[in-house]
């Protein structure tokens, strides 16, 4: 039986940090050597990360509408100083530059905002977001060269300019500031930056750096946030796993990565010893702020990353003691085209990989043009979680088991953690890790011995799949308050409906969920109930919409609990509606905007079911209940007409194989190379673009890389990895109906060498092989607004 002893923990340091809000505060925020605190109560922030200035503005609310759907609550957005003084002395913070506005929209969403305000940023951004002009300066960048402060000088004032008002201590929503990105060996001008951009104006209670890569910081004036990925563009392009990623995988109290820009950096730190000491983890919070949310594509290296993948990472990293769970990216995006070069960094720039021109999508939850991925669904069932426990979660110590790993490469050992104060806590497993599969375990029960007594869970051996990765709770509160001892499944939310508390849990696929309550009960409902140990144990074998059981304690507290298939569990949402916590199944984002629910999706028919359920649901039909939930569905336009697809240019030049960039990895093909592709011309009928929502154009070929025109301009651009290329059309509507499309691909070099993911390997073109557009379609999301009807309020 895998055993754990959970230890005494010495309290947290604290009063250390110069940092929270003035005691005063009505929100208060403080932190301390273990957690974050708001308004009093342990917070785990979970955080997204969007580039307002690569996105459309008149499109900034409903994206940051989908991430709150999503189960973010903080809003982290670098500032590029090449977006906002593309020339000296000239700002710009207008359209889809405007950091001000982008964070008081975050503000009327209730969202919090983090921003990073470099002034090197990177984000695959030219130079790091440092503007040409800055070469041509006499000064040392990233330094405390007084040359280079007084311009960066210039540009914080400008930035606390466009923020005041929008500190957290304002009342705004600015939680946290970061300055520079991935600097090692400067820890004095660190410092100096946030004392510069206090000065500026520029405030909020947390001030943190990226603390990867054993850097130098100043101690106790930035709080260190740290990251991992599932895999890494930036490696080489040898097949197989980026291997430094598989730590990712374990739980372990190791919170650095030496591997997330590894190619840019010395193994050392410029001006440290080999045994230079990292930031002391005693000291500080394990915050995270680059957490993979998916991965860029560069030419050379073309990840593919699957939803589990990243699911699976966050909560390795929430059982490994996160209480900040930030990702990078959470919505994708697109590279300027209106700056004086190019933007994104590649061989020319001296950086060792080609990135796309325009496409920043990243595989990201939310994509490059807002789709909606299986990651986000993946993710969201954790934030509920947190919603739920994340306020118990966030000061509970990591316990490891004597077991470790040996190596990077076991994948024989059982995964798991407990966090706990000896008396409550949850349990993490995580059995799943990208491209090698782990196997199955059998015969597993958990023993953890706490303060009061030994915990063994579940009642009978069990067998965790391989690819399975949950949380299960010991010594937890229903939301009736009747205590279990421990759960097989997974907390996804406590509420009261209609009157009555509710408890909704996730069952792990292959793993009946089990209930274990010491105290004496009594059990009604779709479940089986068995006495073992002097514990009641009721066991659901049949999770889903209409698996729920009531529980009756001594002093007659009622309570539901209901158990969810994963299925459903990656369907279910909850909002605030006109005043009512609301339990939401759909298969897309529910967004509340004040009495009204908007829903995009893209199927022809659209199902919303709710609980509790409101007396009626204005824009839609109702059918039969999906178990404790009542249903509703709505009928859209249906499919957009099919686009014209005509070949233009038939045969296209095989470019040379080139290489560059300090490591000599394959470069990408040029602007010139494109003159000589196969062409095609893709004509979009008008009613194709029928309401305001979005309008994908999704390309099957085959071809080693592909660009999109409108009008002669670039739009778009890919690299294959394997999906489907979409391109997003809304946003340049008129222009595709005056010029429609055309669709330029390049065949693959016969000597480049590219990874592509093993999985779609064997649909990569061969060199030189003739490049074909298989299929071209449109995908049209459909805009419903929905106002539900609740008995005795308004309407």
């Amino acid at each position: 039986m895998p055993s754990l002893h959970v230890l005494d923990h010495a309290p947290p340091l604290s009063g250390h940090l110069p940092m929270g809000t003035p005691d005063d505060a009505e929100h208060p925020i403080s932190v301390d050597g273990r957690a974050i605190r708001r308004a009093g109560r342990p917070w785990i922030p979970v955080m997204g990360e969007f580039h307002f200035s690569r996105y459309p503005a008149e499109e900034w609310r409903t994206e940051l509408g989908r991430m709150r759907a999503g189960g973010i609550d903080v809003v982290a957005t670098y500032l590029f100083w090449n977006h906002h003084e593309p020339t000296r002395g000239e700002f710009r913070f207008d359209a889809s530059r405007d950091i001000g506005r982008f964070v008081r929209l975050c503000g009327e969403l209730g969202l919090a905002a983090a921003v990073r305000i470099g002034p090197w940023s990177h984000g695959e951004c030219r130079d790091g977001g440092f503007p040409d002009w800055l070469a041509a300066v006499e000064c040392v960048p990233r330094t405390d060269d007084p040359a280079y402060l007084a311009l960066v000088a210039d540009y914080y004032a400008r930035i606390g300019r466009e923020l005041a008002g929008l500190s957290w201590n304002e009342g705004g929503p600015i939680v946290a500031v970061q300055v520079e990105n991935e600097l090692y060996d400067q820890p004095g001008h660190l410092a100096t930056l946030r004392t510069m951009a206090e000065a500026a104006g520029i405030d909020a209670p947390l001030w943190t750096a990226t603390g990867w890569g054993a850097p130098r910081l100043p101690p106790d004036v930035l709080l260190p946030l740290y990251g991992g990925y599932p895999e890494a563009f930036w490696a080489d392009a040898a097949d197989g796993w980026a291997r430094e990623m598989r730590c990712h995988y374990f739980f372990t109290s190791i919170r650095d990565d030496h591997a997330i820009g590894a190619d840019l950096r010395p193994a050392v730190p410029a001006g440290a010893s080999a045994d230079h000491v990292p930031p002391d983890d005693r000291r500080y919070p394990y915050a995270t702020c680059e957490l993979g949310g998916g991965m860029a594509i560069a030419y050379h290296r073309r990840p593919l990353i699957p939803a589990a993948d990243i699911s699976a990472l966050a909560l390795a990293k929430l059982g490994s003691g996160s209480v900040w769970q930030g990702y990078y990216l959470y919505h994708g995006c697109s590279q300027r085209q209106d700056l004086p070069t190019p933007n994104q960094e590649s061989h020319e720039t001296g950086y060792p990989n080609d990135l796309p021109v325009v496409n920043y999508d990243f595989q990201a939850p939310l994509g490059e043009y807002g789709q909606v991925r299986p990651s986000f669904h993946a993710l969201r069932v954790q934030h509920l979680f947190l919603r739920d426990s994340g306020s118990d979660l966030a000061d509970l110590p990591v316990q490891l088991p004597d077991a470790v790993p040996e190596g990077l490469d076991d994948r024989e050992i059982l995964r798991w953690s407990v966090r706990s104060d000896g008396r409550r806590g949850f349990l993490f497993v995580n059995n799943h890790q990208p491209h090698e599969p782990l196997p199955d375990h059998a015969d597993v029960r958990f023993e953890v011995r706490q303060a009061a007594a030994t915990v063994r869970l579940p009642v009978r051996p069990v067998t965790i799949p391989g690819g399975a990765h949950f949380v299960w709770p010991i010594g937890y509160s229903l939301a009736g308050g009747q205590r279990l001892d421990w759960a097989s499944a997974q907390p996804l939310a406590r509420l009261t409906v209609d009157g009555v508390p509710l408890s909704v849990f996730a069952a792990a696929e292959g793993i009946d969920a089990q209930f274990a309550f010491a105290a004496p009960v009594s059990i009604d409902g779709q479940a089986a109930v068995e006495k073992v140990d002097g514990r009641t144990v009721v066991t659901v074998s049949r999770p889903g919409t209409d698996a729920r059981f009531s529980v009756i304690d001594e002093s007659g507290r009622a309570a539901e609990v209901l158990v969810l298939g994963q299925a459903d569990a990656l369907r279910l949402q909850r909002s605030e509606i006109a005043g009512v916590d609301t339990l939401v199944l759909c298969d897309d984002p529910v967004v509340p905007d004040g009495d009204v629910l908007r829903v995009e999706g893209v199927d022809d028919v659209v199902t919303v079911a709710m609980l509790p359920a409101p007396a009626s649901l204005v824009g839609a039909e109702r059918i039969d209940d999906d178990g404790v939930f009542a249903a509703w569905q709505v009928t859209t336009a249906g499919a957009p007409p099919r686009p014209r697809l005509v070949r233009s240019a038939d045969e296209a030049a095989v470019p040379p194989a080139r290489t560059g960039g300090p490591h000599q990895r394959a470069s990408a093909p040029t602007d010139a190379d494109f003159e000589n592709a196969a062409t095609f011309h893709v004509t979009v009928d008008e009613r194709a673009f029928d309401g305001d929502a979005e309008v994908l154009l999704r390309l099957t070929y085959t071809g080693d890389v592909a660009r999109a025109y409108v009008g002669g301009r670039l739009v778009a651009d890919h690299f294959w990895f394997g999906p489907d290329w979409d391109v997003g059309l809304r946003r340049i509507a008129d222009d595709v109906l005056r010029h429609g499309i055309e669709i330029r691909v390049l065949p693959r070099p016969a000597d480049a060498r590219v990874y592509v993911d093993p999985a779609v390997r064997h649909r990569f073109a061969p060199a030189g092989a003739r490049p074909e557009i298989q299929h071209a379609r449109l995908s049209r999301t459909h805009r419903i607004t929905l106002r539900p009807e609740w008995e005795g309020r308004d309407a």
